[in-house]
């Protein structure tokens, strides 16, 4: 038998998503720093030679894998909803940290090792160039629209959103509500970029 035991043949599109839930599914169970080529190509019935064709390391695959499977939000076409479009930004985020790439993103970042080996390309090639935060590109959006200046979007604003949502899990234990996702919304940030709700 070929290595990795009995597969099916799977190409292109079906096969890169088989080894993106793979990485996924072991980095929950195993960590950054035991992560290995063997481990995802086992997981996803798929020879390590055929990983190493499209990545040099298990590094690689996984932030490959948590690249494509991080959401990005998009503004309301005709631009006049920016209250809704935050809400639903943060929305975004709540299901995304309940997804399997959001979980091995809490993984990671909780593990000091982990955090350690891929801190800085995470934030650079995944966060970064899926816009940034869950509602940088909502709100980046609005003040080039002319909506408020857009020297109030500092980092601290950037990452109001962010930061009360992941606090509030640890305090509940579970996601926030929509009603405090629109509390959030009202509350903190069209307050810091100068708006109320109208």
């Amino acid at each position: 038998m070929s290595e990795g035991g009995g597969r099916t043949r799977r190409r292109g599109e079906e096969l890169v998503n088989a080894i993106h839930a793979a990485v996924l599914e072991e980095v929950l169970e195993v960590g950054v720093g035991r992560l290995s080529m063997e481990g995802i190509g086992r997981r996803a019935a798929t020879p390590r030679t055929t990983l190493y064709r499209r990545w040099p390391d298990p590094i690689a695959v996984l932030l490959d894998a948590l690249y494509h499977a991080h959401p990005v939000e998009e503004p309301t076409p005709g631009s006049d909803d920016l209250r809704g479009d935050l809400i639903r930004a943060l929305r975004l985020m709540v299901g995304w940290m309940l997804s399997p790439a959001g979980q091995a993103v809490a993984a990671i970042v909780t593990d000091p090792k982990g955090s350690a080996l891929v801190s800085e390309a995470l934030y650079e090639k995944v966060f970064n160039a899926r816009g940034g935060t869950f509602t940088g590109t909502v709100l980046r959006h609005y003040a080039e629209c002319g909506l408020f200046p857009a020297e109030r979007l500092t980092w601290v604003v950037l990452d109001l959103g962010e930061a009360l949502i992941s606090k509030r899990v640890i305090d509940i234990g579970g996601p926030p509500t929509d009603a405090e996702l629109a509390a959030i919304v009202d509350q903190a940030i069209l307050p810091a970029i100068g708006l109320r709700e109208r």
